[in-house]
């Protein structure tokens, strides 16, 4: 079967995040420049092979104090690492339309093994007769793992930022010729 190759439609996908707040509520943020493709056997993502950049110095939370300190070295230190990268190792079929995606995540210079839960939403033709595809994915993260430490210790008990970081996204591919 011939190999078909598919890059992502920037225009039409997302990549956001969620951390736990003072342990009493979730902060979001979403990361604005990212770049990714896909080589499948035909059209069939069951055997799907993906790779994804992401500018972590595009980090968005809506507030720029807050986006500043997470570019600095407490967080990302995106002056010294400049890209993070997923690379797929396995597809495993969960369901009719549901799969699961392992990859390795490299942040930082860490690299981790994680697991996504994505969701095929079909396959369509735009009016400009470029083949789409869209996909729903979730997942979840220890920003330990790829040192990524900083906290505070709270008066009444706790700690301001959960170790547990919540990532989502849609991804919407386009079928090269």
């Amino acid at each position: 079967m011939a190999t078909t190759k598919w890059s992502l439609d920037p225009t039409h996908s997302e990549l956001g995040f969620k951390i736990k707040h003072l342990m009493i509520s979730n902060v979001t943020g979403r990361f604005t420049q990212f770049e990714g493709e896909a080589e499948t056997e035909g059209d069939d993502f069951t055997k799907a092979k993906v790779v994804a950049n992401i500018n972590p110095a595009s980090i968005d939370t809506s507030n720029q104090q807050r986006d500043e300190h997470l570019r600095n070295a407490d967080f990302f230190a995106t002056d010294l690492h400049p890209n993070m990268t997923f690379v797929s190792t396995k597809v495993e079929k969960a369901g009719d339309d549901t799969f699961n995606l392992y990859g390795d995540l490299t942040i930082k210079d860490t690299t981790k093994p994680v697991k996504l839960s994505v969701e095929q939403n079909g396959v369509a033709t735009d009016p400009w007769g470029n083949v789409k595809a869209g996909f729903s994915f979730s997942g979840k993260i220890n920003r330990k793992d790829w040192g990524i430490n900083y906290n505070a210790a709270l008066e009444t008990g706790g700690v301001m930022l959960g170790e547990e970081l919540k990532i989502q996204g849609e991804v919407q591919l386009v079928k090269q010729a």
